[in-house]
């Protein structure tokens, strides 16, 4: 892995608006509430040639009513080990706090290079009050705006510096292939998405707890193990509109959206105490509409008590008979608290990314469809028969994408459609994945 950067600090004090900066992205949510952040975040800088990665961390706290302390806590003081440069964010406005003064003796105890940035110096004007910070015995504050950006190209400066990358020569090019596949992890809050990330990666990557809303942004992770390479994406919950109360809520939600606009394949959490209800058929609408591959999971299997194939079967047919006409869709059921066939998920994800590159040959299409639509052929319209002559698909597409030229085209509905898609996909392989059906005139 390349060299890290952790940003650390107590709450509000800039990190996440650091983080955005620097990355020149908005990936990281930003408000004045404090404990906005919870999950390490993680993302890319790139400055006079050379790379490095930054990590986004929550708040530093003690004796909170925050519930969600502890875990965040846990997180900063993993990113700490991480990294190999910390930047320590305090707040020119406030001067130093008794948090300031706690995580300052953590990074003392740490060893690691550390650079005190002094935030929210929007003014020259402010930048002398810095010097109060020389007291936390870290050496020079740096006076920065993160909101403005004065001072940051000096700051970036500085962090190449400390990670000894040379400031006129290119770093080393980064070796993760542009193409790696995307994992969007989705489904209603509290159905075990982060769960299953941790137990995925074997560490406690993402914060859980019983309490929905605790994921907020949508965090990637590199997985690469047993031969699979690809980046799972934790997602918030995704509720229903009216139950969404708080402005930090409702950007969680958008960007778990854009997460699943942004994945190749969907991996849809259900809860197996509650079955399939009405907001995960929302979310499964939205992933369906996105034309994205999709591996459905039912999560707490565990807590199910007599468990049998007929349970299994039954479960499985309520699953199948909501999603339909796609009805093909891979169902396992899993526990990501006894890592119950988690692996077989990533597997099977997997599988459907691969098969959305399917390519089946004119010459099989046209030689096991046409006889079939000529014992079931279009209804007639106006007294006119509709005939289908000719099927391909077409190449370079995301998803299998299929023409049927005919003579009249503009008749054929939407039920002959999904009649020609149970078809292709009773004879080919298409589990999990969607497929396109377009229809031209000969």
């Amino acid at each position: 892995m390349g060299k890290i950067v952790a940003i650390v600090g107590r709450p509000n004090v800039g990190k996440s608006t650091l983080f955005n900066r620097l990355t020149q992205s908005r990936q990281a949510i930003v408000d004045e509430t404090a404990g906005t952040t919870r999950d390490r975040q993680y993302g890319k800088t790139e400055w006079l040639g050379n790379e490095f990665s930054i990590i986004d961390t929550g708040g530093w706290v003690v004796n909170s009513e925050d519930v969600f302390e502890e875990e965040i806590n846990k997180q900063v003081q993993i990113a700490i080990e991480e990294a190999d440069v910390i930047l320590f964010m305090v707040d020119v406005l406030t001067g130093i706090t008794d948090l300031d003064q706690q995580v300052a003796g953590m990074l003392r105890r740490s060893k690691k290079p550390v650079v005190l940035v002094s935030n929210k110096a929007d003014t020259f004007d402010l930048h002398p009050q810095s010097a109060e910070f020389y007291a936390l015995g870290l050496g020079d504050p740096y006076s920065i705006s993160a909101a403005n950006g004065t001072g940051t190209g000096e700051l970036l400066d500085l962090i190449i510096e400390k990670l000894n990358l040379s400031l006129d020569t290119h770093a080393e090019e980064d070796l993760t292939e542009p193409d790696v596949p995307k994992i969007a992890i989705v489904g209603r809050p509290n159905a075990g998405k982060s769960s299953i990330i941790n137990a995925f990666i074997g560490e406690e990557r993402n914060i859980v707890t019983d309490i929905a809303g605790t994921t907020r942004d949508s965090i990637y992770t590199l997985y690469d193990k047993f031969g699979l390479r690809f980046y799972l994406v934790d997602t918030a919950g995704i509720r229903k509109k009216g139950k969404v109360v708080e402005d930090l809520e409702y950007y969680a939600v958008i960007r778990a959206i854009r997460a699943i606009e942004n994945a190749d394949v969907c991996v849809l959490m259900l809860d197996a105490t509650r079955g399939i209800e009405s907001q995960d058929m929302n979310i499964f609408s939205l992933i369906q509409k996105n034309k994205k591959g999709i591996v459905i999971v039912v999560n707490k299997w565990d807590l199910v008590e007599n468990k049998n194939t007929q349970v299994i079967k039954t479960f499985e047919n309520a699953i199948r008979e909501r999603t339909a006409p796609l009805t093909d869709i891979p169902i396992i059921f899993a526990s990501a608290q006894n890592k119950q066939r988690i692996y077989k998920i990533l597997e099977t994800a997997k599988e459907v990314y691969d098969i959305r590159k399917t390519k089946i040959p004119t010459h099989q299409l046209n030689e096991i469809l046409l006889p079939i639509i000529e014992n079931t052929p279009p209804p007639m319209y106006k007294g006119k028969v509709v005939k289908i002559k000719y099927i391909t698909q077409l190449p370079h597409t995301a998803i299998p994408s299929f023409v049927f030229f005919c003579n009249l085209p503009q008749w054929i509905k939407e039920p002959y459609k999904r009649f020609l898609e149970n078809q292709i996909r009773k004879q080919w392989n298409l589990q999990g994945t969607p497929i396109n059906i377009f229809m031209r005139e000969k």
